[in-house]
């Protein structure tokens, strides 16, 4: 999810808040958890407080699922704390300064080291009594992990993905590729080939060069991340120099449009106001769960395909992503309680079927294979896609650093500067680097 300007005024508040607010109060908690943890299985009433960001029909999901664990527990009364995604992070943190902070809260993972490098939340590794791991994705439960504590747990997974709409294909009488072998080259050539045989009246593919997420796929194809594990770059600048010279060959080609057109694209939201869900674009890179999105605003069946290049080396790119993250608050005053909500979330039949896909298809592998039936036919064929790429998927990127909210910023301005021929890709990739480090160092 990508944020708009009030958003990301809110992350640069936010660091700010936090240390105030932890070097104040000190964040205590653990799983000695003060006096809060003994109402477990007890006649006490424990009250939680249980904070996530969305929309009504969200709202109306999760409550369904705290009705169930409330019926499974008499003795826990959960309290939601909801609010639409640009506010959130600003709540978040006051909460958090004033030594208030929700006791489950939801993460996304440009935040989470954020909030766990500054002891705001418990290491969830030292509940593995209470939340029950064996059946979570092992390719997605890493991506909770910072500095060796494990602080989130995924509320579920996707992927990204090229979104191909096959009746364009025809239109432009080129075949759909084979998305098992096909290269970065093969991409390029078919994009041009479709706009010149639909005399532009179609693009090959919209620009994806302010994408950070396709960037993390292609540097890890080459051996490398975008951040390690300490949260610093580790790419090469000639493999991001690479990314947005694939992106000229397109324009240039004209399987892509030019540079003004992108760069109105770029900035927009609404999955109708895009050339893909226009049908003037046949290809796109997008996250897998907006799939019912874009297939409604285009009224066609898309498709979902591998990136390309992923056997082109030693090693494939594509990843899994938490759509969210569950996390527990450091200072909560009943740890083993809220643990046993997030366990609830994640594993219970109950709560599966409350929320289903919302938050992602669920991260509990036996669960999401259980629901399968009752999905749509988008939730489907994302499921499909995410079990396709199974095999390739090695392992999760790290948590990106503090300041990550910043680099969304960064690579979509410098891609138009590339787009419009004011900087080359060498001299991009080399203030991506600079600014970056500032921003996250």
């Amino acid at each position: 999810m990508e944020m708009s300007g009030g958003q990301r005024r809110a992350w640069g508040a936010m660091a700010g808040v936090l240390a105030l607010a932890l070097v104040a109060g000190g964040c205590g908690g653990g799983d000695d958890g003060g006096d809060g943890g003994d109402a477990a299985g007890s006649d006490e009433q424990v009250t939680l407080r249980f904070a996530w960001w969305g929309s009504d029909e969200r709202r109306e999901l999760t409550e369904a699922a705290i009705a169930a664990f409330e019926e499974q527990h008499p003795d826990i009364d959960v309290q939601g704390e909801y609010i639409e995604w640009s506010g959130y992070w600003d709540r978040l943190a006051t909460q958090v300064a004033a030594g208030d902070a929700p006791d489950v809260i939801t993460q996304e993972e440009r935040f989470l080291r954020e909030y766990a490098g500054r002891g705001a939340l418990l290491d969830l590794s030292e509940y593995e009594d209470t939340i029950d791991m064996s059946q979570l994705d092992p390719l997605v439960t890493g991506s909770g992990e910072v500095d060796g504590g494990l602080y989130g747990l995924p509320t579920g997974v996707n992927a990204y993905a090229v979104y191909a709409n096959p009746q364009l294909f025809a239109q432009a009488g080129v075949e759909l590729p084979d998305d098992t072998t096909w290269t970065w080259d093969d991409y390029i050539r078919i994009a041009n080939e479709i706009t010149a045989a639909t005399g532009g009246e179609v693009f090959g593919a919209m620009d994806y060069g302010g994408n950070e997420a396709g960037f993390k796929i292609l540097a890890r194809q080459h051996g490398q991340e975008m951040y390690d594990a300490n949260g610093e770059l580790a790419f090469e600048p000639e493999t991001l120099a690479q990314w947005w010279e694939y992106s000229l060959q397109l324009r240039d080609g004209g399987g892509a449009p030019q540079a003004t057109m992108s760069a109105e694209q770029q900035d927009t939201g609404s999955p109708e106001q895009t050339l893909l869900g226009t049908n003037r674009a046949a290809m796109a890179w997008y996250w897998s769960n907006t799939l019912a999105a874009l297939s409604n605003a285009s009224g066609n069946e898309l498709v979902l395909l591998r990136p390309p290049g992923e056997h082109e080396r030693e090693r494939t790119g594509n990843y899994y992503k938490p759509a969210m993250h569950y996390s527990v608050s450091a200072r909560t005053e009943h740890p083993e309680e809220a643990a046993m909500l997030v366990d609830f979330l994640l594993n219970d039949p109950a709560a599966i079927d409350a929320i289903r896909s919302d938050r992602g298809l669920p991260a509990n592998l036996e669960q999401r294979e259980r629901i399968l039936q009752d999905l749509d036919e988008y939730q489907v064929a994302e499921a499909e896609y995410l079990a396709e790429i199974q095999e390739d998927v090695v392992d999760a990127p790290p948590a990106p650093p503090i300041g990550a909210g910043q680099v969304v910023d960064i690579i979509k301005r410098l891609n138009i500067e590339v787009l419009f021929d004011r900087l080359s890709p060498d001299e991009a990739a080399e203030q991506f680097i600079s600014e970056v480090e500032a921003a996250t160092g």
